[in-house]
């Protein structure tokens, strides 16, 4: 069975963070700067939540909140859950269906080393399942 570590050796090892001071805005322009929809939030070093899209619309839009004036530790999910490298695709798959979210921070001995989303997920199987069906033709034809 394939394990996070196959989805991370594919993916840059960057880890885009901030403290839980910053600024919800300054928050959502590094998420655009750097074309993603989760940040994480870390406090010496250690992951202490996450702040997502979903958490922008559902927690500052909605109530009425101004991005520029709110410090992110009010609005991010405080200790998400988090996965090792060691963990099954299909479990985190099933993972973030039940629980309806679309990332997962991955921690060796307590530090961060990467995060993974559902979108990483799918472009996985799906290349595994192309991987499959091209061997399948392959000994199909010979």
């Amino acid at each position: 069975m394939k394990t996070v570590k196959h989805i991370l050796e594919r993916k840059s090892s960057v880890i885009h963070a901030v403290s839980q001071n910053t600024s919800v805005l300054e928050a959502l322009q590094m998420m655009m700067e750097k074309n993603i929809s989760a940040l994480l939030i870390m406090e010496n070093d250690m992951l202490v939540g996450i702040f997502t899209e979903r958490d922008y619309a559902r927690k500052i839009i909605l109530h009425g909140k101004s991005s520029k004036d709110t410090p992110i530790h009010l609005v991010m999910t405080h200790n998400p859950r988090t996965i090792t490298t060691d963990e099954r695709i299909e479990n985190c798959m099933e993972l973030m269906t039940n629980n309806h979210f679309r990332h997962l921070p991955v921690l060796e001995n307590d530090n961060v080393i990467g995060i993974i989303s559902i979108g990483d997920i799918v472009k996985h199987i799906i290349e595994d399942q192309k991987q499959t069906i091209d061997q399948l033709q392959s000994y199909i034809s010979s």
